[in-house]
């Protein structure tokens, strides 16, 4: 990281009039792209994102950030999510707004979720699906796994209580930062960063990543952008099987995952630094392909029984084709998925 990077902070405010922080990370030089970070449940920007801004500055892009309402050092009550629309709002409001700048106007924009946030970054896809030029997304939360999903009575009985108690931290959890990065030096940091949301989850904020979660998973097919989809496959917070899902259903002509062997949820920094360097190297090397131009001759991991275990070249004409043949064999009744299937592990709530 030799490069000279400017860090800027700045509060803004929403429709509903709370204070929101926002950061951005600039090379010196005109960027190569924008990127627009979307962080995990309870998480931040300025501290915790800010490995992740530095190092995607320092590779020539324009990273910007912003803490949800109720995050980090945004107002709000704490972790309190009323409605995940107004999330999604929020960012979009605040990201189009960036874009529209006149040093901004021409430049490609690209969104980058992490867990939660990769739900964030696909429904502001899904809110206006030609605005954006691509998305990496980092174990996203864009399926509730079968291991986990709440039966419906239980979803039922706490939708009958939600406004009467919405507030209340009664929703059970294990410890998501012991579970979610493996570095113990690490974990520790995160631990003692106190604008992170260590409590347990409000009861309406529970059902809302509940509802959002189970929406994307009735239109992965409507995904139409280039992603990039990273998934530790020892990931017990959010289930591989979730990115394999959304890779097979999504409709984009350019999509690409990556699955690495023993790593955890926290790929981009609760891993050993070796592992970290070589998932924003994967990352910087999906972006430049794209910002050069270069958008469909590229590899892609197809994870297809049909293919096999090996590399393919994607081509539009190709991607149509897989297309057409899912939405033959959903019309035919049947289900199009992954069919990969690992050990079972006991998997907690995303972040």
């Amino acid at each position: 990281m030799e490069m000279e990077v400017e860090y800027g902070e700045e509060f803004i405010s929403n429709s509903r009039g709370v204070q929101l922080f926002t950061c951005r990370w600039l090379p010196v030089s005109s960027p190569k792209a924008l990127i627009f970070i979307c962080h995990g449940y309870g998480m931040e920007c300025s501290s915790f994102m800010r490995e992740c801004g530095t190092r995607l500055a320092c590779s020539g892009y324009a990273v910007i950030g912003i803490d949800y309402e109720g995050h980090g050092r945004s107002g709000g009550a704490r972790c309190y999510i009323k409605k995940f629309d107004n999330i999604v709002n929020d960012c979009d409001s605040f990201f189009k707004f960036v874009c529209g700048q006149e040093e901004y106007k021409n430049k490609k924009r690209y969104l980058y979720g992490e867990s939660m946030g990769g739900a964030v970054a696909l429904l502001l896809h899904k809110k206006d699906p030609k605005f954006w030029n691509g998305a990496v997304l980092v174990a996203p939360m864009c399926k509730i796994s079968e291991k986990v999903k709440p039966h419906p009575v239980v979803v039922n009985l706490l939708t009958r209580i939600e406004d009467v108690i919405p507030k209340w931290k009664i929703v059970p959890t294990k410890d998501v930062i012991d579970s979610a990065f493996k570095d113990p030096l690490k974990r520790e940091e995160i631990r003692s960063n106190k604008l992170i949301y260590q409590d347990k989850p409000r009861l309406k904020t529970a059902l809302e990543m509940l509802r959002t979660s189970m929406s994307l998973e009735e239109s992965l097919d409507e995904v139409t952008l280039p992603f990039f989809v990273l998934h530790g496959e020892a990931d017990t917070v959010t289930d591989p099987e979730i990115s394999r899902a959304l890779y097979e259903q999504a409709s984009s002509l350019d999509k690409t995952i990556k699955l690495y062997p023993g790593m955890w949820h926290g790929l981009t920094y609760g891993e050993p630094e070796d592992n970290v360097e070589m998932v924003f190297s994967d990352i910087v090397a999906w972006l430049d392909k794209r910002v050069s131009g270069n958008q469909y001759n590229i590899y892609t991991r197809v994870t297809d029984p049909s293919y096999g275990d090996k590399l393919v070249t994607m081509t539009p004409s190709s991607a149509a084709m897989e297309r057409q043949k899912r939405q033959r064999m959903r019309v035919n009744g049947s289900k199009y998925l992954c069919g990969w299937k690992g050990k079972k592990m006991p998997y907690h709530s995303a972040m």
